[in-house]
């Protein structure tokens, strides 16, 4: 079978790259996919409000592995409004083709929407929901009894989805990037994704709980699950949250 993995490497290199629509004069995409206004919203808690113990950087690095156990506790809304801002929160808007989030992102350009599985939150009811990252709010999508058990087998049957206090899927909008990049924008996806998890691992150390990465899942069907095409909005990233035993 031909490897595609080196084709993607190779023809993503300058000397194959065409011009990119920011040299050619295109507007930029907006910094955020549109949505139902008349959605239900719940208010996250504002960044400047939060109460986090003060932890030493170097203990948490220390401290982090992969957590796939979880206790029964639940996350109050303050904790997960500050996983949330860790990381992608927005600290400032410099135009309207850049802005400034708590992790870095290949030219400022900021490529995912961040969706989240609650099943144990404070206040919150169990669902998947949107983070409005620019409105410090969480847009309900999907309230059905049944979605916890869609993302876990979309997530190849890993149970530790289900049994997590909230599993944050990350979605790509490439375009976002490419309008910069061209296609090397794409190599640029999956790097940006890895600083954001990273983020959240490091975040929720500080609050006591555990975190895995997911990367095993079926991109069609978890795609289908948050009605996205596959081509310019797609999952690329998950990881399971929960607080530890």
């Amino acid at each position: 079978m031909e490897d595609i993995g080196k084709k993607f490497i190779e023809y993503t290199k300058y000397k194959y790259l065409k011009i990119c629509d920011q040299a050619l004069g295109v507007p930029p995409p907006p910094f955020a996919l549109p949505f139902d206004e008349s959605a239900a919203k719940i208010n996250l808690i504002n960044p400047q409000d939060i109460k986090i113990p003060d932890i030493n950087v170097k203990k948490l690095i220390e401290k982090r592995r992969s957590v796939r156990n979880y206790s029964g506790k639940y996350l109050t809304l303050e904790e997960l409004s500050y996983l949330l801002w860790c990381t992608q929160g927005v600290r400032l808007v410099l135009n309207p083709a850049a802005v400034l989030k708590n992790v870095p992102s290949a030219g400022a350009r900021h490529p995912f929407e961040t969706f989240v599985l609650v099943n144990r939150v404070e206040s919150v009811k169990n669902g998947l929901y949107r983070y409005l990252s620019f409105e410090n709010k969480l847009l309900e999508i999907s309230l059905k009894n049944t979605i916890a058990d869609e993302i876990t087998e979309g997530c190849l049957g890993q149970d530790f989805v289900k049994t997590s206090a909230v599993t944050f899927i990350w979605v790509a909008v490439p375009y976002r990037t490419k309008w910069r990049y061209s296609c090397r924008g794409y190599r640029y996806l999956f790097l940006d994704a890895g600083h954001v998890c990273q983020n959240l691992y490091i975040s929720a150390e500080s609050v006591g709980c555990g975190v895995c990465a997911i990367a095993a899942f079926s991109d069609d069907d978890m795609n289908n699950i948050l009605g996205l095409d596959g081509k310019e909005q797609f999952v690329i990233y998950c990881a399971a949250v929960g607080k530890k035993k």
